[in-house]
């Protein structure tokens, strides 16, 4: 396995390369394409690329087909487990049956349960880093955290931490049992938790930010120019982000962000990457392809200069609106 900079997430003691692998759209998942079609072959070669680049840490959930990712990801590190970082969320309601409720579910009883089933889904007997995906708006969230500490007594998850949430919930699960990390989409095109003082609660209570969609849901590839770039029945037409005037506002955007990534001759992606690292936050990129996992692993070798940072920051300033990140249904279940 080869070095790369690795980082403390959180202050409970868990480190992780500076750049995860997200795996989301290496299955099919929630009803649509998600980021076009999936193949198993080349989606595992690429978990096994990232980890000889020492990118060995994976970011997961039970909602993704329902089941079929972590499945797929056991079929990855079978065998070599201990040499993986595995991070899964459960609170998304599925049924044993791998049928989605319309729900979320964060009682004691639903999180035992769900982590039984992604154990067996993983192939492993401990989680690495298990999460609440969103909020269940009917159960306090001192239930929820004590139902994690209480697996993490029993040795079967190792680190916890909440997704989409604001400074209040997180302030009242921390008090319960420390959090080590909180996942929420954040990149140069989604500062909403900036804005919010999120980020600064997170800070002071000495837990780490996941970053989730670095590269705004493949905007900042430099990949798409225009609406035939995506498939007609790719999920991110349902994303404000991807209609209409914000659409074509975006793209320019992207173009300006484009020409310093050619001064610097790395990719749009990778300088996208190479900001949430910069920001001292843990970027993880989603793809499926071996070419672009091992892309995304390199941004972490790259510098940024405060003057590259201003310069970027002065492109998509914290205010700006480059459009909601999920349809108007989605938002409901963001609870920040």
């Amino acid at each position: 396995m080869s070095d790369i900079k690795r980082v403390k997430l959180g202050s409970q003691g868990l480190e992780v390369p500076a750049v995860g692998l997200g795996c989301m759209g290496m299955t099919v998942g929630f009803g649509c394409n998600i980021y076009g079609d999936a193949d198993e072959r080349e989606a595992i070669s690429a978990i096994h690329r990232s980890l000889e680049l020492g990118g060995n840490f994976l970011d997961t959930a039970e909602s993704y087909g329902p089941f079929l990712n972590e499945q797929l990801i056991a079929k990855a590190i079978k065998g070599n487990r201990h040499d993986y970082q595995i991070a899964t969320k459960f609170g998304i309601e599925v049924t044993n049956q791998g049928e989605y409720t319309g729900a979320n579910n964060g009682r004691k009883a639903y999180v035992k349960k769900a982590a039984e089933r992604s154990l067996k889904n993983l192939g492993t007997d401990y989680i690495d880093l298990y999460y609440l995906h969103r909020l269940d708006p009917n159960t306090p969230i001192e239930e929820t955290t004590e139902a994690m500490a209480e697996l993490v007594n029993e040795g079967k998850i190792r680190y916890i931490g909440i997704s989409e949430v604001g400074s209040e919930t997180i302030r009242r699960a921390h008090a319960i049992h420390p959090l080590t990390a909180i996942q929420s989409e954040y990149s140069l095109f989604e500062r909403e938790i900036e804005r919010l003082g999120i980020l600064s609660t997170m800070e002071e209570l000495g837990i780490g930010l996941v970053a989730y969609s670095p590269i705004g849901r493949g905007l900042m590839s430099g990949n798409i120019q225009q609406s035939s770039d995506l498939a007609s029945d790719d999920c991110r037409w349902d994303i404000p982000k991807y209609q209409g005037d914000y659409f074509t506002e975006n793209i320019r955007l992207v173009n300006e962000i484009k020409a310093l990534a050619i001064e610097k001759n790395i990719t749009t992606a990778q300088l996208a990457i190479a900001w949430v690292i910069a920001k001292g936050h843990v970027p993880i990129p989603g793809t499926k392809r071996v070419k672009y996992a091992a892309e995304n692993l390199a941004a972490a070798d790259i510098q940024l200069s405060e003057q590259d940072l201003a310069r970027l920051e002065a492109i998509v300033p914290l205010n700006a609106d480059t459009g909601e990140r999920y349809d108007a249904e989605s938002m409901k279940g963001v609870n920040i």
